[in-house]
């Protein structure tokens, strides 16, 4: 192999590195910032996307790695970031998509006696 190959290999994974980290921070803070602003503007509970976009957002933002190697001796590597916060926004839309399901069910509301919200409006 020769020395420019070499060279163009580390030049790629260079560009890869800092693309990922420019993505992993503009991900962390349109996410943290978009979570919170949802969470007051809609309150803290129920659950609403709002709480899995910001723990998606602190799951993929470079600063939380960086603490956790730094106080807690973690190594949160940037692949398994980027799949934490896939899987915390895939299962938080699943558990708000299984929320509103459950809620539709005639038999669950008469058992609960959980009220519909267009019926609170009347």
């Amino acid at each position: 192999m020769s020395a420019s190959a070499t060279g163009q290999r580390q030049t790629v994974k260079q560009v890869l590195q800092i693309l990922g980290c420019v993505v992993a921070w503009g991900w962390g803070l349109v996410t943290i910032i978009g979570g919170l602003s949802l969470i007051t503007t809609l309150g803290p509970w129920p659950p609403t996307n709002g709480w899995f976009a910001l723990f998606s957002g602190l799951a993929a933002w470079s600063v939380t790695a960086w603490a956790l190697k730094r106080y807690g001796g973690v190594n949160f590597p940037g692949l398994a970031r980027f799949l934490v916060a896939l899987a915390i926004i895939l299962l938080g839309r699943l558990a708000l998509k299984w929320k509103a399901v459950v809620l539709s069910y005639p038999a669950f509301i008469d058992a609960f006696n959980v009220r519909k919200p267009e019926l609170d409006s009347k």
